[in-house]
């Protein structure tokens, strides 16, 4: 059966449909035609895009993608870039491709494989366990575990699984991980609706201002003898914060942690409870003892990557990488590992490093992925640089204008790269990874059939800020069959971080959410990437630190009035605005923040009150909770405090069984505008988790029909059916 949802409405006659004796009517082919530009239907008519390449030990690599037959055949290339298709006669190919991790077995717990594949780690009743992969035998390696104090959990409250959060040393003879303490942490509830008594869910969830929050105690497990031996860290208990994500398990690893190549010791950095403070520590694994190498400390929050850690170890130097934002960009600084004194910085001038791709030791080199370091190119794409340890030598590895993706091969000497943006499907081409050197070109993408469907890309857009200080980036859908006498609502899609942006990847991709089917309804949707998000400048991404109510809505709506004194067919009266998670927060915002502008607001699953969404965020943005007075510095940040000056349409959506940003965010707004007095569209799906699942599909066909309506003043068809025919 299909998920059901209830509807609470507050109906009230829509001001703009008013202005029409006779509103427009749309059918269900006009929503059948925006249909076809979903993902579903874009996708398979695009062809030679994707290369995901399986580097193989003899230095070649394997890779499929989808020809415009349809086929995905695998092709190998060899180290000089000679590509051959597997189903050739004669072609001299693997017998299969890598292995690919076996299915998990659902009555065990996942578990993760050291480094010789002899072993697998996991986590039962609280403690840690090894099964023995050629006999399959099981070994409890900890005994003390209990509820809520256990190895290696994963649990960050709105991220929590049964997976064991650890890391093998690479002789595999070692773990380092952690025994979590949770015991006096608050909880969090949620209740799964059905027939007869409902199922209570519960598990830790701490909150911003807690005076009880998750800690982790530093171990490593022994296993090179015949009993197993836990060497506790000789320090107190760190908070269970890493410098990259908002939890310490980032990109399915332990972050923050790194062995010594002969795994007699083990490098962390401490991370303090609202991420100013960031500590570099090394721990004998064997005696627990731990001395600190250097301490950094911002007045904002500090981070060290996108997506994984930028400090590295080189102990054949005894030398330490650290990424650093002291000098309003992220750059690479090199310090000794025994002092901590700093030797010298590697990478200067604007652009930040995003990621460290390769360190080769004997050359003193490093292979880094950067943005904004190439003058007049939009500063999100992502470019491949080397650069040698003493700063010399800075090249350019990807000279084209756009967003690269790159993988090297294991010894260095290659990667391939796939390269597109928004407006350019992607080409994919193998290089040398000294000069950057085109060796061989091995797809290219081709969108003819998608083009032969009246498809066409995105505007690329650029606006300034609400000081007229920086350039702001993003994009603009409109109608394929465009009319420039006509007055075009305008959409805005919204997601503003400060961890992420509303455009997203940078990446060529056939459809980007509903925004082109959006469009298709009669609309311009624009996605602006303000000022607060990541990978630009320290300062930038910084605007409005403790500030987190902000929600970059002045650039938004500053960018949109430009836009619409650009382009002649944007109604900037009729300006609408939705977004989901932190967009949804963002969007119920606008609607009370700036009711005169913004028309019409759909908010999905909103941390409407950070008080109530996990510690981590809203600490590491906004910081510390402070009393102030009779109230606290997340008053002013909290939506159900301005939900009376609501004007305009707004519906409100939640999950009922939403782990990752509780409903109670929303009920708290609902509350608030049922005591104002104010209409408003409610939402609440059912048994729905953060993005909704099998009624993700109707959620979409609800926000067209609440734009259609309200901001275009048109009938909406009956009860549409969004999906695959």
């Amino acid at each position: 059966m299909r998920r059901s949802a209830v509807l609470i409405a507050i109906t009230a006659v829509s001001p703009l449909a008013a202005l029409s004796a006779q509103p427009r009517a749309l059918t269900a082919a006009d929503y059948a035609r925006a249909e076809k530009f979903l993902g579903f239907n874009t996708q398979p008519l695009v062809s030679n895009t994707g290369v995901q390449p399986n580097w193989l030990p003899d230095g070649r690599f394997t890779y499929r993608v989808r020809q415009p037959d349809g086929a995905q055949p695998m092709f190998v290339v060899n180290a000089k870039g000679i590509k051959t298709n597997c189903a050739a006669a004669g072609a001299s190919c693997p017998a299969a491709e890598a292995a690919r991790p076996a299915a998990r077995n659902r009555t065990r717990a996942p578990e993760s494989m050291s480094p010789d594949g002899t072993k697998a780690a996991f986590v039962r009743d609280w403690n840690l366990w090894v099964r023995d992969v050629a006999s399959n035998q099981e070994s409890q390696l900890t005994t003390d575990g209990v509820k809520d104090y256990g190895y290696a959990t994963d649990n960050a409250g709105w991220v929590h699984s049964d997976r064991a959060v650890l890391l093998w040393s690479p002789d595999s003879k070692k773990i380092a991980t952690f025994q979590q303490d949770q015991r006096k942490v608050g909880d969090m509830y949620l209740v799964r609706t059905k027939v007869g008594h409902p199922e209570l869910s519960a598990w830790k969830y701490p909150l911003p201002g807690d005076s009880v929050v998750s800690m982790i105690e530093r171990v490593v497990v022994d296993l090179s003898a015949s009993t197993p031996r836990v060497v506790r860290f000789n320090m107190p208990a760190d908070e269970h914060r890493s410098s990259v994500c908002d939890h310490i398990q980032c990109g399915g690893k332990l972050a923050d942690v790194e062995w010594f190549p002969d795994a007699s010791k083990v490098a962390f950095l401490s991370n303090s409870r609202d991420h100013k403070i960031a500590t570099l520590r090394v721990a004998d694994a064997s005696t627990g003892d731990v001395r600190q190498v250097l301490r950094e400390e911002v007045k904002t929050q500090f981070e060290s990557g996108d997506g994984d850690q930028n400090w590295r170890l080189l102990t054949a130097s005894n030398e330490v990488l650290w990424f650093s934002e002291r000098d309003d960009w992220g750059q690479l600084y090199l310090y000794d590992l025994t002092t901590g004194a700093l030797k010298h910085q590697i990478t200067t001038g604007e652009g930040t490093v995003l990621s460290i791709e390769r360190l080769d030791e004997k050359s003193r080199t490093v292979w880094f992925t950067a943005a904004g370091r190439e003058k007049g190119r939009d500063p999100y794409f992502r470019h491949l640089y080397r650069i040698g340890f003493n700063g010399k030598g800075p090249t350019l590895l990807t000279p084209e204008d756009g967003d690269h993706n790159v993988s090297l091969s294991p010894d260095g000497a290659r990667f391939v790269d796939s390269w597109s943006r928004p407006d350019l499907p992607q080409t994919a081409v193998l290089r040398d990874a000294k000069s950057g050197a085109l060796m061989a070109t091995l797809e290219k993408g081709d969108i003819s059939k998608l083009v032969a469907t009246g498809w066409k890309p995105p505007t690329r857009i650029t606006v300034k800020d609400r000081d007229g200080k920086w350039d702001l980036y993003g994009l603009m859908w409109t109608p394929t069959q465009l009319d420039s006498t006509k007055k075009y609502p305008i959409i805005n899609y919204i997601y503003p971080g400060p961890q992420g942006g509303s455009v997203g990847s940078r990446q060529f991709s056939a459809a980007t959410r509903d925004n082109q089917a959006l469009a298709e309804l009669g609309f311009v949707v624009v996605a602006i990437d303000g000022t607060g998000n990541p990978t630009r400048s320290k300062s930038f991404h910084d605007a409005y630190y403790a500030r987190m109510g902000d929600n970059t809505l002045p650039d938004q709506i500053t960018g949109m009035k430009q836009l619409a004194a650009r382009y002649a067919f944007i109604d900037i009266d009729r300006a609408g605005i939705w977004g989901h998670s932190g967009g949804g927060f963002a969007t119920a915002g606008a609607m009370f923040r700036y009711p005169d502008f913004f028309k019409v607001g759909i908010s999905e699953s909103g941390n409407h009150e950070n008080r109530n969404y996990e510690d981590d965020w809203g600490e590491r943005y906004h910081g510390l909770l402070v009393k102030t007075g009779t109230g606290d510095n997340y008053d002013a940040e909290a939506n159900q405090n301005f939900a009376k000056n609501l004007k305009g349409k707004l519906l409100l959506a939640h999950g009922t069984l939403d782990d990752n940003v509780p409903p109670d965010n929303t009920y708290l707004v609902v509350d608030a505008l049922i005591k104002a007095g104010r209409d408003f569209d409610l939402l609440m799906i059912p048994n729905a988790a953060h993005g909704y699942g099998s009624a993700s599909n109707y959620m979409m066909r609800r926000r067209w029909d609440y734009f259609v309506q309200h901001l275009l003043g048109a009938t909406p068809p009956k009860e549409y059916q969004i999906g695959p025919k």
